[in-house]
């Protein structure tokens, strides 16, 4: 549920950046001298766009900093792992910092700061998805299923099966160049008034380098994935799930451009690729793709967490698996 609404909430944050809308409520933590859950909602929703957009925004943030305590609670009443007790109470103070950023930034009127929350958003959508898997009952069930795989290896198991060792440092790599991406992705829309032409030409390019790099990586874990001859409990379609999200987030980069800047040089310049370059100005269609593709950047992260801990449990499976093949070599020789 936690993540179900924080990815809502990085939405509509999107919509807030791409409608400029961050200073449209100037106070905080009320609103307009309300209480921020008192604001009468006839204001709020027949009000101005800006003004819907970012007061849905605090009060989605409040949705998702209300189920974090309750995460909390349950899980120091029904969970025993004590890392896991640990993990919950560093994603409360996660949306804690994450709010007082979003307040900072209207009392300061800053952008930098506004980038920097933009920023932390996706990052506590990974931890979200991160409790999601690790307090799921496929989590918990998967240590049986570990088990009764090391005791069919003991029995006679082909160690050659575990073609896996590069796969946990390649979803690693994989999430690190993804957020990076997603930086360099809110230094563009943030980029200060002052920049020079030449600074945002390279941001650019640092844009589809990285974007390149988040690719090549994607399909390389979904290569070795589909190597590997045992079942890894959902890590191939993960691993899938993860390179068919990256070419959706292409082609609304692609869009993202177009709508914003113009088509290519090289793209013919008929009547029907004028009609969607360079359209309206925070319009209906502008927006949901910029909005689109700076969502689906913050879901590319999450995906990426919630295969890299599959993997990083199957590995740890397979290191246990390996050990007690050469045990039993070893044994076997003697």
């Amino acid at each position: 549920m936690l993540a179900a609404v924080t990815f809502p909430l990085i939405w509509v944050g999107g919509l807030v950046t791409t409608y400029d809308a961050g200073m449209s409520v100037p106070d905080w933590p009320g609103t307009y001298g309300y209480n921020l859950l008192l604001y009468p909602l006839e204001t709020w929703i027949a009000g101005p766009w800006d003004l819907f957009i970012e007061h849905g925004h605090r009060l989605l943030g409040v949705l998702s900093g209300m189920l974090n305590i309750a995460l909390v609670f349950a899980v120091f009443r029904w969970d025993q792992r004590v890392w896991v007790r640990y993990f919950s109470a560093g994603a409360l103070a996660a949306v804690i910092l994450q709010g007082c950023l979003g307040g900072f930034r209207v009392l300061l009127d800053d952008r930098q700061l506004a980038m920097i929350h933009g920023c932390a958003g996706p990052a506590f959508f990974a931890i979200c998805m991160a409790l999601c898997v690790v307090t799921s009952r496929t989590w918990k069930e998967s240590a049986g299923a570990d088990e009764a795989i090391r005791r069919g290896a003991g029995a006679g198991g082909n160690g050659k099966a575990w073609h896996l060792a590069s796969l946990p440092a390649l979803t690693v790599a994989t999430i690190a160049a993804a957020y990076l991406q997603l930086v360099i992705g809110a230094l563009m829309r943030h980029i200060p008034v002052t920049a020079s032409l030449d600074f945002f030409r390279w941001s650019v390019y640092a844009h589809l380098a990285v974007g390149g790099l988040v690719a090549v990586l994607a399909l390389a874990v979904a290569w070795c994935a589909g190597r590997g001859r045992i079942r890894l409990a959902g890590v191939r379609k993960l691993a899938n799930t993860l390179v068919i999200l990256i070419v959706c987030q292409l082609v609304l980069g692609c869009a993202t451009w177009v709508v914003n800047y113009y088509w290519p040089g090289w793209v013919p310049d008929w009547s029907w690729t004028a009609r969607y370059a360079v359209i309206e100005a925070k319009g209906w269609l502008q927006t949901m793709v910029v909005t689109a593709h700076q969502a689906m950047g913050s879901l590319i992260i999450g995906v990426s967490v919630w295969l890299m801990l599959c993997v990083h449990r199957r590995a740890h499976t397979a290191s246990e698996l390996r050990t007690a093949g050469v045990a039993l070599a070893g044994g076997a020789a003697a």
